[in-house]
């Protein structure tokens, strides 16, 4: 419930300003990053998106995931006080990991193109790859909040590679005899870190209660 206090008082706070979270805006960026990934990074190259990508898109997606699976905890199932505090831990969970996980594949690859490339990336840039990157984990933790997706959802996440190949090569300019090892580098990072922050999560939760 916190978590849902504090985006709502982020969409409040962006009405007041005038700059609405643009749900159709939000849409057709998701489908064109699944359907033309390739297009989509050209779109927002050299853009004023690269740097609202966190309050954009990140946050909202956010959001949505863990609502979904707020709402997924009650289908099937009677409303009672074990549901209803397990659909809030669910919820929580799943918002942690995506936001953790965010912050720490930006920090992740700044390390490895730090390591990797010699040189410092512009943090609105990486927070951008990362951000889109996402979009399939995004959409998946959503469709799988409310459905059963199981092994299903594993496997959808291999085209998360097509999104971060496209980006590596369009926003971030990987010289090319990189970028094979990079992508694959940035994929597992941006793959692996929600799962990281859950399962410490999940492991602190158990402990604490």
């Amino acid at each position: 419930m916190f978590f849902f206090r504090i985006f709502a008082r982020y969409i409040v706070w962006n009405e007041m300003k005038g700059d609405a979270l643009n749900y159709k805006d939000l849409f057709h960026r998701i489908v064109a990053f699944l359907s033309a990934p390739g297009k989509a990074w050209d779109d927002i190259v050299g853009q004023e998106e690269e740097k609202t990508v966190v309050s954009s898109f990140v946050y909202p997606m956010i959001a949505f995931c863990s609502l979904a699976r707020f709402i997924g905890t009650f289908i099937g199932k009677d409303i009672v006080p074990d549901v209803f505090q397990f659909a809030l831990m669910s919820s929580c969970a799943i918002a942690v990991a995506l936001f953790g996980g965010f912050f720490l594949a930006v920090y992740l690859l700044d390390k490895i193109s730090l390591r990797w490339l010699g040189k410092k990336e512009n943090p609105v840039k990486i927070q951008a790859f990362v951000g889109y990157s996402m979009v399939v984990v995004f959409v998946l933790n959503i469709i799988g909040g409310l459905f059963s997706l199981e092994i299903l959802y594993w496997i959808l996440q291999i085209y998360t590679i097509v999104v971060v190949f496209e980006g590596a090569r369009r926003l971030m300019d990987i010289p090319e005899n990189r970028l094979t090892v990079y992508t694959l580098a940035a994929t597992f990072v941006v793959l692996i870190c929600p799962v990281l922050i859950e399962l410490i999560f999940n492991e602190l939760s158990v402990i604490l209660n």
